[in-house]
């Protein structure tokens, strides 16, 4: 008989700070604004074929319940339960499709039909669990910001979940049509959405103000309220996120296509560095991965990092087609960087200090050397546009902008290395999300078309259904209007709580 696991706690990444993982989940930022981060990586106790034979909710539970130790079996396996249901709209979960040599992770199934909807499914059931252990009687309140997707997956999620309120902000005119479309007409009494004037990096940083703001907790704390996040920072998205390319290694040894134990090499198109992270914490448990191939667009301020070992946000912020990765600031690098840094929240701390101070850090030769694991490069816009015509034209198969972006650095990196490792790329989208893009890249007819009619133009060459996501937007009314200046976040949220008028 085995042993049961040892508990596993999360550290703060500025400091000595501790929690259990529902404290985590509860909090999403430590108290001195750090990232929580597991104290050490479990490694997988079921062997790879053990888990060939598992659905992707029984390989969910064999993950998660290694790092969220202070969960029960029948909690954590309500959660996946309730997360992975006919929310998605294949059994599989996570399908693996070949496309000219090269393996795409679906992971589009979902309610909002993009990668997010992979842990926000069940985010919102780990947080209500979380709150009945610690005995939380506040009402939480989810706050996030979002660069297109995370916000809709969120409303989605937490949607009438009793006990929650969220709130969302995005930038206005800095997200698709259908990304916004989606996030305006969201449903759910509990939930409030505001764009703001500004870009992705403002609403997240007025987002961590409030977070910080240790006079606003003390007045929503007496009026029942308290903040929590569900931005990739929350441990509680990033686990949820390990499973899928532990999930996809499974698969590819069930069809055959690597030998068990052979390595893969994972291409994620990265702009926040959550999913990307999540790879590279699969590996630490043990899944051979080679490389972690860090696809970024025309902002492409980690492939500076990857090539010179300094962190730069200090340039011209770029508006591209595949506006999830218009970042400048990515949050979770935090936890590789104190990792580098051999777990040392003072010297994180400092690097951290220096990006709010100056913009910039840079790191030693020594944590360079920790970073072998990982290639970066960038696409252009035409380049991602280049691409997505000739996989379809090449196979049939459509890519969204984002994966187009991750499939075209993977092919730099091939010329580059030669490398001929089996990989996987993470497919973060549905064509269907980025329509006018994708049908522009394909056919430049389609200028005078709407939205919606691209749509079903995209469904015919495609041959792939229309999501039930988009069907359902189509007439949808618009339910939210609130448009604000990034210095008006606090005080909007305070009207929608119902503390100021």
């Amino acid at each position: 008989m085995k042993l049961s696991h040892k508990e596993i706690l999360y550290k703060s990444t500025r400091s000595s700070q501790t929690a259990t993982a529902s404290q985590a989940i509860l909090k999403g930022l430590a108290d001195d604004g750090g990232l929580f981060v597991p104290t050490e990586i479990p490694v997988l106790e079921k062997s790879i074929e053990e888990l060939a034979k598992m659905s992707y909710q029984e390989v969910a539970y064999e993950v998660m319940h290694l790092f969220f130790t202070d969960f029960t079996e029948e909690e954590l396996k309500t959660c996946i339960a309730r997360a992975y249901d006919s929310k998605f709209d294949t059994e599989e979960i996570a399908p693996l499709v070949k496309a000219d040599g090269t393996y795409y992770l679906e992971l589009f199934h979902g309610a909002t039909i993009a990668f997010k909807d992979m842990a926000l499914s069940i985010l919102p059931h780990l947080m209500t669990v979380s709150a009945k252990k610690n005995n939380v009687k506040n009402e939480i309140v989810i706050l996030t910001a979002t660069s297109g997707d995370t916000g809709k997956a969120a409303m989605a999620g937490f949607a009438d979940v009793p006990g929650t309120k969220i709130i969302v902000f995005y930038p206005k005119g800095g997200v698709s049509p259908v990304q916004e479309k989606q996030m305006v007409t969201q449903k759910g009494e509990n939930t409030f959405v505001v764009g703001i004037y500004g870009n992705f990096d403002q609403a997240q940083s007025g987002v961590k103000e409030i977070f910080g703001n240790k006079e606003l907790a003390q007045e929503l704390a007496e009026k029942g309220f308290q903040f929590s996040s569900a931005n990739s920072i929350n441990i509680g998205r990033l686990i949820p996120q390990v499973v899928y390319y532990i999930y996809a290694y499974v698969k590819m040894v069930e069809k055959n296509e690597i030998k068990n134990g052979e390595k893969i090499n994972v291409v994620v198109p990265t702009g926040n560095f959550g999913n990307i992270l999540a790879a590279f914490y699969a590996k630490n448990m043990g899944l051979p991965v080679a490389k972690l191939i860090c696809a970024s667009n025309e902002n492409k301020v980690l492939y500076d990092f990857f090539s010179t070992g300094t962190y730069d946000k200090n340039r011209e912020f770029m508006i591209t087609n595949s506006p999830s990765m218009d970042i400048l600031i990515s949050s979770n690098l935090e936890r590789l960087i104190y990792r580098i840094a051999g777990n040392s929240d003072k010297k994180n701390k400092e690097l951290m200090e220096a990006l709010v101070s100056d913009g910039k850090y840079s790191i030693t030769e020594e944590m360079k050397k920790e970073l072998a694991d990982f290639y970066g490069n960038y696409a252009t816009e035409a380049e991602t546009a280049s691409l997505i015509k000739s996989l379809y034209e090449k196979t049939g198969y459509v890519l969204d902008t984002h994966t187009a972006v991750a499939a075209r650095v993977y092919q730099k990196y091939k010329e580059q290395t030669g490398d001929k490792t089996p990989a996987v790329i993470a497919s973060t989208a549905s064509p269907f999300k980025f329509t006018r893009s994708v049908m522009n890249a394909i056919d430049t007819n389609c200028n005078d078309m709407d939205d919606f009619a691209l749509v079903d133009k995209l469904a015919d060459i495609s041959n792939r259904k229309v999501p039930r996501a988009i069907d359902e937007i189509r007439n949808a009314p618009v339910r939210h209007n609130t448009v604000c200046q990034a210095e008006e976040m606090e005080s909007v949220i305070k009207k929608f709580l119902g503390i100021t008028k």
